[in-house]
């Protein structure tokens, strides 16, 4: 009976990798955001990536407003696949009170540490003294916003009532709003955040405002998926020193009913093409079966061709 049982098990990965390997294109839509953030340049990097691993798998690329908007993209079977915000997935997929979102996680792209970035010769060092002021918050449909929302709720602050919140319809509007002085602030996530990039390269350069322990702490204790992050030294032009503060891992989500053929091939042309993805884009050298199957709130959120992979591999039993 083992032996039968091996058998099948092996005979479906044959079966499976064959189909895998075979010629028939698969046309996937990728959903992202608006031209000027991060999930467009990641978007770029993947699609760049996998027509190089697997020619097969056929990308098209289509802008959205991001996060908040991707998520019905996703559930109206707009999108076949769609980049989200780690605050939005993590609602989306456990909603309170509500049926969950049939969506399933393809893939982890990379941490997305949330911060804020003032100009260099600016006053402003934490987050309460910015309280009052001019804020850019990113795209009203940006999952950053969503972050940002529970950030400050951690903190006893609330974005509309406490300061001038700038809501954009264009991630790229924000930074100049910084460098010249009509914003105080922008708030973002991510390393190598275009955002942040352009802001520190401005003639005055930045500051980043994070988070200190006791902050950390009060955040975590309303919201405990926003884990403790650390932006490294060097990150940004002229950032000197580490970044403390909380952020989560921005996902790829799949539509309901993407086969298991699909969700399988993407997974393993992302997996094989990680040495050259992360080449493409330095965040991205953080998506990697692993850190996906860590940022899983439960394996069973994996769409069952990734799960499959994963086993393919020996990531999971």
């Amino acid at each position: 009976m083992r032996f039968l049982t091996a058998a099948l098990a092996s005979l479906g990965t044959l079966i499976w990798s064959a189909s895998s390997s075979g010629a028939d294109v698969v046309p996937l839509v990728l959903g992202t955001a608006t031209p000027g953030g991060g999930f467009a340049v990641y978007a770029q990097a993947v699609a760049d990536t996998l027509l190089e691993t697997d020619p097969t798998l056929e990308i098209t690329l289509r802008a959205t407003g991001g996060s908040t908007e991707n998520i019905p993209l996703l559930e109206a079977r707009e999108l076949d696949l769609a980049l989200v915000e780690g605050t939005t997935a993590y609602e989306a997929l456990t909603r309170v009170g509500r049926t969950p979102a049939d969506l399933r996680i393809v893939a982890a792209m990379y941490p997305s540490p949330g911060m804020f970035v003032v100009r260099g010769d600016s006053s402003y060092r934490t987050i309460h003294e910015l309280k009052n002021q001019r804020v850019v918050f990113g795209v009203k449909t940006s999952g950053l916003v969503v972050m940002a929302r529970h950030v400050l709720d951690g903190l006893e602050l609330d974005l509309a009532r406490d300061f001038d919140a700038v809501l954009l319809e264009h991630a790229a509007d924000g930074p100049p709003m910084v460098v010249s002085g009509e914003a105080a602030a922008l708030w973002g996530a991510g390393i190598g955040w275009p955002g942040f990039a352009a802001v520190a390269r401005g003639p005055k350069g930045a500051r980043f405002i994070g988070l200190v322990p006791d902050d950390i702490a009060s955040i975590q204790a309303k919201h405990a998926f926003l884990k403790p992050m650390r932006v490294p030294a060097g990150s940004y032009f002229g950032q000197e020193r580490a970044v403390t503060t909380v952020g989560t891992w921005s996902l790829i989500l799949a539509r309901p009913g993407l086969s298991d053929e699909a969700a399988y091939r993407f997974a393993r042309a992302l997996h094989l093409g990680q040495p050259a993805l992360g080449q493409r884009l330095a965040q991205a050298q953080d998506t990697t079966p692993e850190n996906t199957l860590a940022a899983a709130p439960r394996p069973d959120m994996l769409h069952p061709g990734v799960a499959h992979y994963f086993r393919e591999i020996g990531l999971l039993p």
